[in-house]
């Protein structure tokens, strides 16, 4: 079953994306370079609660 996160800027720690992961592939917490619209360049954004 595939559960909603939220993704938070390591940064600035703004909470700017949602999506999904399969908890039972990925247990641990997810990380991704995105790009934040607050910091205005590409940062890793982790996992949030």
């Amino acid at each position: 079953m595939r559960t909603r996160i939220t993704l938070a800027c390591t940064e600035c720690k703004q909470r700017n994306y949602n999506t999904t992961k399969e908890k039972k592939n990925h247990p641990d917490r997810m990380e991704t370079k995105k790009y934040c619209p607050f910091c205005k360049k590409h940062t890793i954004h982790r996992e949030s609660k």
